[in-house]
């Protein structure tokens, strides 16, 4: 079975290079995310708030305890996807995924929406997007940026449809139906591919990443380097990075989450301009992620980091300045370039600060930290909705918080000396 998968990939790098292919399949792995992801559940939202009779911060907490429990299993996911490969995890992600839609659309009270907001964002925002961008990253070493940048297009078009599609669905459907067909989709989307063509990474067909040809017959799968979790844990570049992208995780989460409250209860615009615009937001990261995947080939990692995180402090003032569909619109343009450069770093950042070896579980540590933000981020938002009956002010303090990591980023964040060291022996080879 081995070699005739060996043979089949083989055959098809000699006309381009297989890990375009597993490119394609990460993307889908995000866009499938969709499911689990906050700006979903922000066409939701109000439904479920008025059918189920439960206030934003009864949600938010719903949301904030379920996303918690989901981040803390996150590093055992990373250590499956080391010792298994992140194909068979993605299959057995996937699949409860697709259950866990199912049961989100027949929840009746708090403690069923809780276990449903636990299912998909433990196995959508959190186990599915770890293992897709892993497995693409396992492919690329040098043009890394370039492929997590146009696997996060994904990202983009789950943005741009989810919401107006969960919209037409609610509204013709219902929104228990509209979640049934969510999991169903997941299903067709992605376990087809997953089962053919998806491979754990390219030494296991004897090809090398970027598709570099070998100067021998056999790929030498101990030139694989990193470092280990323990080792990450020591550096302080790991702490930078999860302090960073927590405030990413944590707000960005937060806006997808009300956005189509706060433009329809504070700026008046409807449910169905509040999710149209994430059509911007989708075509904006569309254009940026591959500009962003280049930068980050072609410029030193932590002056990019840096540009993100002022784009998100400058995401958060713009949502509370939509007061006008000109305004809203530039709003959700600046969000999509946001996201383009979240998407892109996300996957990217652990294999480049720390290897590929181990990076299933170094990056399953670092999500659990940055799902931590997201389980976090609604709650100010909400509980300044239930208390003040207005966000806006909540939401400018909080620009404060990115805009610290920017300057801590730009000033601070390097590379780890050991993994200095590995690549300058490669480099001797």
């Amino acid at each position: 079975m081995l070699l005739a998968k060996t043979k089949f990939v083989n055959d098809i790098n000699n006309n381009f290079f297989y890990g375009w292919i597993i490119v394609v399949i990460g993307g889908l792995g995000i866009f499938a995310s969709g499911a689990g992801q906050s700006h979903t559940f922000s066409a939701f939202l109000p439904i479920i708030t008025k059918e189920l009779g439960i206030s934003s911060t009864s949600i938010s907490t719903a949301y904030m305890i379920a996303t918690l429990v989901a981040a803390f299993l996150l590093p055992k996911v990373g250590k499956l996807v080391d010792k298994f490969g992140p194909r068979i995890v993605l299959i057995v992600t996937i699949t409860v995924l697709g259950f866990g839609c199912l049961f989100f659309g027949a929840a009746s009270n708090f403690l069923m929406l809780a276990l449903g907001f636990g299912f998909l964002r433990f196995f959508g925002q959190g186990s599915l997007m770890l293992c897709s961008s892993n497995i693409v990253t396992q492919w690329f070493d040098k043009k890394r940026g370039l492929a997590l940048g146009l696997m996060g297009l994904g990202f983009a078009v789950s943005m741009g449809l989810h919401p107006p599609i969960s919209n037409f669905l609610i509204e013709n459907y219902g929104w228990r139906t509209a979640w049934a067909i969510i999991g169903l989709s997941t299903w067709i989307i992605m376990i087809p591919p997953l089962l053919f063509l998806a491979i754990n990474k390219p030494e296991d067909v004897n090809l090398m990443p970027d598709g570099i040809k070998s100067k021998t017959n056999k790929v030498n799968k101990s030139k694989i380097y990193g470092l280990t979790l323990d080792e990450a844990l020591k550096e302080k570049c790991f702490y930078i990075l999860a302090f960073s992208f927590f405030s990413i995780s944590m707000l960005v989460t937060a806006i997808h989450f009300f956005q189509v409250t706060i433009l329809k209860d504070y700026f008046g615009l409807s449910n169905k301009v509040g999710t149209a615009l994430f059509i911007p937001t989708m075509l904006a990261m569309i254009v940026f992620i591959p500009i962003v995947g280049k930068m980050l080939d072609k410029f030193k990692t932590h002056i990019i980091i840096s540009i993100a995180l002022f784009v998100t402090a400058s995401s958060l003032i713009l949502i509370t300045l939509a007061t006008s569909y000109i305004n809203a619109i530039i709003y959700s343009i600046v969000f999509g370039i946001n996201n383009a450069f979240s998407i892109s770093l996300f996957g990217y950042i652990w294999a480049r600060y720390f290897g590929r070896l181990h990076v299933g579980s170094i990056q399953g540590t670092g999500q659990m930290i940055l799902v931590v933000g997201a389980s976090i981020g609604p709650i100010p938002f909400a509980a300044a909705i239930d208390l003040f009956g207005d966000p806006i002010t909540t939401i400018r303090i909080s620009s404060i918080y990115p805009l610290f990591a920017s300057i801590l980023c730009f000033f601070f964040l390097r590379e780890p000396n050991k993994m200095t060291i590995f690549k300058l022996k490669e480099n001797k080879q």
